[in-house]
């Protein structure tokens, strides 16, 4: 089944790096994932499609506005600063799996 994994950041143009990586370990781990990036503004309706959101560290502030866009039904997390600053799309990945329940 397809782990849809949302990144949500300012304008949605920092994460797409991490997104790329995320897909490649996603891959290299046989895991079936639609992972893909928006800036706040489109976050609410393309929160619809995920199984988790996460945000980017520099958005964290959104935490609580996230939990209620959807309606606290769907694990929204923050992506650790230190992985994001390295851009670890096997450690987000992970992060993002954790997450979504069985």
């Amino acid at each position: 089944m397809t782990k849809n994994i949302l990144l949500v950041c300012t304008a949605g143009m920092s994460t797409s790096a991490l997104v790329k990586r995320m897909q490649n370990a996603a891959e290299a781990k046989g895991v079936d994932a639609k992972i893909w990036a928006v800036g706040d503004a489109n976050s609410t309706e393309a929160a619809q499609e995920a199984d988790v959101v996460l945000l980017g560290p520099q958005v964290r502030y959104l935490l609580d506005k996230m939990k209620e866009r959807v309606n606290n039904e769907k694990p929204v997390g923050v992506i650790d600063m230190v992985q994001y600053g390295q851009m670890n799309g096997e450690k987000v990945l992970e992060q993002a799996l954790s997450l979504i329940p069985e």
